[in-house]
C-alpha cells in the first residue's frame, strides 16, 4: 500500500482531468488479457479485428511490469480534459535519459524484452516510433468510441466536484473507490505489492477517473511527474452496452416522441453529438428540442472544458417518473457498476 500524506498546501491542490492516452495505453491491458477485463468484453470483440495486423509488442511491453509500468507514456494531463495530441506531444517531450531510466527501472532485476532495447539504447528515434503506433491504435481503437468514454468519465468528475462542495475532500476520498481510505490527513491507497510513503508537496493531487484502469486504482508518484492517482469510474458496467432509450407512451403524447426519448435518454450526462449519434437524429435537430426542454425546467446543461453536458433535472425526473417510466428517478444506470 501507499500512504499519501496531505499538508494544507496539499489538500488545496486536488484537482480532476481526464486522459485520452491514458485510456488508450491502459486498454491494452484488456487486449492481453481479456479475462481481466470482463467488463470490456464487449469492446475487445470489436477492435480485435481492427487492430489484428498492428505490431503492439511495444505497447504491451511497456505494460506489463506487475509494480512500475513507465510513466512517460501516461505523462499527467496539464489540463482537466486533455487532447489525445497534446499528450502525445508531451510523451515526445520527454528527455532521452528519463526514457531509459524509466524502461530499466520498469524491469529491474528482471530480463528488458528486446522490443525495448531501443527504449534505452536510442531513445529519440524508438519514442517516436512509438507515438506513430499510438496514432494508429488509437484511431483503430478508440476514435469512435471516445465521445461515448468521455461522457463516462465527465459525469465522474461532475459527481466527484459535488461530493466536495457537499462534504470537502474527507467526503471525497471516503467515495472513491474500495481501495482508497482517508484518515486524519493521510490517504491510504491499495495498489499491489507496492509499500511506500508519498509526502504531497505543492504539486498536491492529480486524480483521473477511468473506465480502463478497473477494478484498481493505480497512481504514479515518481518525479518529475505530478502525483497523480487514478481510479475507476462509475457506470463502467453501462459503457458498453447501454440499454436502449425508451420513452413511456403518456410522455410521448405530452412533449412528443423526440423529446420524450431525448428526455430518457439524459439519465446521464451527455453531449448534443453523442445524443445525435446514440438517437439517429442530427446535432442540430438534438439542439433544438434539448433548448425546448431547458426552458421547461426539464433539462439543465453543465459545461465542462469545451463540451456542454445535458442532464436531466429533478423535474424532468419527476414527469418522467409521474408518465410510468422505470428508474426514472434517483441513481440512474450511470452508477450501476
Amino acid at each position: 500500500m501507499i500512504l499519501a500524506r496531505f499538508h494544507t498546501e496539499a489538500l488545496t491542490r486536488v484537482r480532476f482531468a481526464i486522459s485520452p492516452m491514458f485510456e488508450m495505453t491502459r486498454s491494452i491491458k484488456a487486449l492481453k488479457d481479456p479475462a481481466s477485463a470482463a467488463l470490456h468484453l464487449p469492446w475487445v470483440e470489436r477492435v480485435i479485428p481492427a487492430v489484428v495486423d498492428l505490431d503492439l509488442a511495444a505497447l504491451f511491453a511497456l505494460q506489463s511490469s506487475r509494480e512500475y509500468n513507465p510513466d512517460f507514456v501516461n505523462p499527467p494531463p496539464s489540463s482537466p480534459l486533455a487532447e489525445f495530441e497534446d499528450e502525445i506531444a508531451t510523451m515526445l517531450a520527454t528527455p532521452n535519459d528519463q526514457i531509459a531510466a524509466e524502461v530499466r527501472y520498469a524491469y529491474e532485476g528482471a530480463k528488458l524484452p528486446g522490443v525495448l532495447e531501443p527504449f534505452v539504447e536510442r531513445p529519440r528515434p524508438a519514442i517516436e516510433g512509438l507515438a506513430e503506433l499510438m496514432r494508429e491504435y488509437w484511431e483503430r481503437a478508440h476514435a469512435e468510441h471516445w465521445p461515448r468514454l468521455r461522457s463516462l468519465l465527465e459525469h465522474d468528475v461532475l459527481y466527484r466536484s459535488r461530493q466536495i462542495a457537499d462534504g470537502g475532500t474527507a467526503r471525497l476520498f471516503c467515495d472513491l473507490d474500495p481501495g482508497v481510505s482517508w484518515s486524519e490527513g493521510v490517504l491510504t491507497i491499495e495498489c499491489g505489492q507496492c509499500d511506500s510513503d508519498l509526502d504531497l508537496d505543492e504539486r498536491g493531487l492529480l486524480l483521473v477517473p477511468s473506465a480502463f484502469v478497473w477494478p484498481k486504482v493505480t497512481i504514479l508518484t515518481l518525479e518529475p511527474w505530478q502525483p497523480t492517482l487514478a481510479y475507476p469510474a462509475r457506470g463502467i458496467g453501462m459503457l458498453w452496452s447501454p440499454d436502449e432509450p425508451t420513452a413511456p407512451e403518456a410522455l410521448e403524447r405530452l412533449v412528443g416522441r423526440t423529446r420524450a426519448t431525448l428526455l430518457g435518454a439524459l439519465d446521464s450526462p451527455r453531449t448534443t453529438t453523442e445524443l445525435a449519434g446514440e438517437l439517429g437524429l442530427t446535432p442540430g435537430g438534438v439542439s433544438q428540442h434539448l433548448t425546448v426542454l431547458r426552458d421547461a425546467g426539464l433539462v439543465c446543461g453543465h459545461r465542462v472544458a469545451r463540451s456542454v453536458l445535458y442532464l436531466r433535472s429533478a423535474e424532468g425526473d419527476a414527469l418522467l417518473d409521474a408518465s410510468g417510466a422505470p428508474e426514472a428517478a434517483g441513481e440512474s444506470a450511470a452508477s450501476a457498476a
